[in-house]
């Protein structure tokens, strides 16, 4: 970077030491950091009205003349007023703590004020309004553009901001290197660096701002885009994995533990994930689907493939409950098999655990299903051909390379039961192949979905009773473990007391929640499993892979407080057995009208890459799977709920570069290059590229 750009903001004009400590705590330090700071949103002064015509709390401009001028208070307490007329009425504009205003203004003054206007009795007022000082032939003279909008910080105001940015743009714009090769401006219609730093903070019309904000919002979606390039590059090139060849015989002989016919998205599936393990680069894939359409299957393939070829492979889940329902289904299935399988958990004895590590060390185990316990590392293997992760997003991007040793790498499969947006396929998981299982099983139920209003939450209570007395099971749900005075959400605690003692007091409950140790959760699921309790009252911990063919009924209180993808997920426990499944969402008394918007769209509809499309556009990508996926720095000005058109733009521009210039070693590819390592070398483990 150029001696200039990391000069600290405190050698612009006219910056208190107190003004560049609070800018340091928004992370501000430098002049480079206050250019690429960009607004978050622009107030437009180009409406100019008269007076009579103005319109409160919207940012517009007049011009007129000052006929007075007034002072009141001392140092730290002042107020200055200015009262300005045109031809139709009188506004008075007003500063609090700024006495030197006072020396700016005399009547006579033709000014033109912009601001927000409010109405204060018989007159309008704005409050520290952006001021010209016109000729009296020339109104159009100091006219105003749009006016970039900044996040603060305390201590920090718009003011301070505009100040420095523009101190900053004016002494620096043309100092940062280019990083785009004008080809690519050119292929894309881009502007220069120089000029997209001068129109993104001070436009003078949409067609400036928007084309500035293209253009940093092209290259950081381009930026991320080279860096998953390189990771596809690097795990190609630099790593090493076995050739798992899997024949006609092996093929058949393991289609003969599947006791029922494959679906259409599952043959394809299987033979993508086949053609990969016969390879020696690295498998890199993400199998999603939507909720029941037998993601399992496809995993089993694989690992019994693996194991098949001589090789070691495990099989990750997110939690304790599923890595147990893994291994207990696995077991059945392989109980006439030689394959040797363990489970190794957080929650097991330390004897359990090192007898486990020692056969994965020894190579007496063939499979190992578990936990993060797996990726320890006193965890070691010998000879791990295959990794599959259940519910990738629940480890984060860079856990997949924990079970790497050296250049010698395992195939990698990765799992979903919550589908991906598709821009979020090109992000956070850009660096993986794809297979969509976009049918169900045959023998799913189809699940019925109410909206509960409280008026009906006594007819819902009915229908529950009368199927628990018919011999079927339920789930209810609460978001919160126990009562918070933060929100008004339901608790587990209090959901399984309030129906204990009402509701559904004549009937088996049973509590599951996170906080629970292990052999108090495995007890709860197994007592559920055995029919011992009819009803489980549980948090999200069930959301996904649990599996209890018997329960039909899921019943969620406080639904406002999920997003789409984890309804999904909740309701996709129900309706696996021979039984139809039935899903009722309890809101309360007066839910707010967004989160009623979103609990009625989900209701009308059982498909879940559209759920997870709407969920994404209306919570972003943050919040998509209730927890931020981990392991890629946040975007600084791109968004990926808006911005996908602009992500394809950049997904394409990156694989031309890479097809042309892999590893982007040539000079013009320089500066590209360096940003990219900068940017995502450490999160996405990328050596030297190139």
């Amino acid at each position: 970077m150029d001696s200039s750009l990391a000069a600290p903001i405190s050698t612009l004009p006219r910056v208190p030491v107190r003004l560049a400590e609070s800018l340091e705590r928004k992370g501000l330090r430098s002049v480079a950091d206050l250019l690429f700071c960009f607004p978050r949103e622009y107030e437009d002064f180009r409406d100019r009205r008269a007076i009579a015509d103005l319109e409160a709390d919207v940012a517009q401009t007049i011009v007129g003349e000052v006929i007075e001028v007034e002072s009141k208070g001392g140092f730290g307490k002042s107020r200055v007023g200015v009262v300005v007329e045109d031809q139709t009425d009188a506004l008075r504009a007003m500063w609090f703590n700024q006495a030197f205003m006072r020396d700016k203004f005399h009547p006579g003054q033709r000014v033109q004020f912009s601001g927000k206007p409010k109405r204060k009795g018989l007159r309008w007022e704005m409050v520290h309004p952006r001021v010209a000082w016109l000729e009296d032939t020339d109104d159009s003279a100091g006219e105003e553009g749009l006016l970039a909008v900044y996040s603060l910080t305390e201590g920090v105001s718009q003011h301070h901001m505009r100040r420095l940015v523009a101190a900053a743009v004016t002494a620096h714009a043309d100092t940062p290197t280019e990083v785009l090769p004008a080809p690519l401006r050119d292929q894309y219609g881009l502007p220069g660096l120089a000029d997209a730093l001068r129109w993104i903070h001070a436009p003078r019309n949409e067609a400036q701002r928007d084309t500035a904000r293209r253009r940093f919002i092209f290259q950081e979606l381009l930026v991320l885009q080279l860096a998953l390039a390189a990771r596809r590059l690097q795990h190609r090139l630099g790593f090493r994995a076995p050739e798992l060849a899997v024949d006609r015989q092996l093929d058949a002989r393991i289609r003969r533990l599947f006791p029922f016919e494959l679906t259409a998205g599952q043959e394809k599936a299987l033979a993508e994930v086949a053609t990969d393990l016969a390879l020696d680069t690295p498998m890199n894939r993400l199998v999603q689907g939507d909720v029941g359409s037998g993601k399992t299957v496809v995993a089993l393939y694989a690992l019994l493939a693996c194991v098949a070829n001589g090789y070691q492979a495990v099989l990750l889940a997110p939690t304790e409950i599923l890595a147990r329902q893994h291994a207990a289904t696995l077991a059945s299935l392989l109980k006439v098999s030689r394959v040797r399988s363990r489970l190794l958990v957080g929650g097991l004895a330390e004897r359990e655990k090192a007898e486990v590590r020692a056969g994965l060390v020894a190579g007496d185990i063939d499979l190992a299903i578990g936990t993060h316990a797996l990726l320890q590392e006193k965890v070691r293997f010998a000879k791990l051909g295959l990794a599959v992760i259940d519910e990738q997003h629940k480890f984060g991007v860079r856990q997949r390379a924990a079970l790497r040793q050296g250049q010698h790498s395992p195939h990698y499969l990765v799992m979903t039961a919550t589908p991906i947006p598709r821009t979020l396929c090109m992000t956070q998981f850009g660096d993986l192949d794809v297979s969509v299982l976009d049918g169900l099983p045959p023998g799913r139920q189809p699940v019925s979905t109410y909206v509960v209003r409280p008026a009906e939450a006594s007819r819902w209570w009915e229908f529950v009773r009368k199927a628990l007395r018919d011999g079927r099971q339920a789930y209810v749900v609460a978001p919160l473990v126990e009562e918070s005075d933060a929100t008004a959400a339901a608790s587990v605690e209090e959901s399984l007391r309030a129906l204990a003692e009402g509701e559904l007091a004549d009937f088996r409950l049973g509590l599951l929640h996170g906080r629970m140790n292990a052999s108090d959760k495995d007890a709860a699921m197994e007592a559920f499993r055995l029919r011992e309790t009819q009803v489980l009252v549980s948090t999200t911990v069930i959301e996904v892979g649990v599996d209890v063919a018997n329960a039909t009924i899921m019943t969620v209180v406080s639904p406002e407080c999920f997003g789409l993808s984890q309804l999904h997920q909740l309701r996709g426990r129900v309706g696996r057995g021979m039984h139809a499944g039935y899903c009722g969402l309890l809101v309360p008394e007066e839910p707010a009208e967004a989160a009623l918007q979103r609990i009625e769209a989900f209701a009308a509809t059982t498909d879940g890459f559209a759920l997870a499309e709407l969920d994404f556009r209306m919570r972003g990508p943050g919040d998509l799977f209730g927890e931020r996926q981990s392991g890629l720095p946040p975007l600084h000005i791109a968004d990926l709920a808006r911005d996908g058109e602009v992500l394809v733009e950049a997904r394409n521009a990156a694989a031309d570069l890479f097809a042309t210039d892999p590893g982007l070693k040539h000079p013009d590819h320089a500066a590209l290059r360096r940003q990219m390592l900068r940017r995502y070398g450490a999160s996405l483990d990328l050596g030297d590229v190139g």
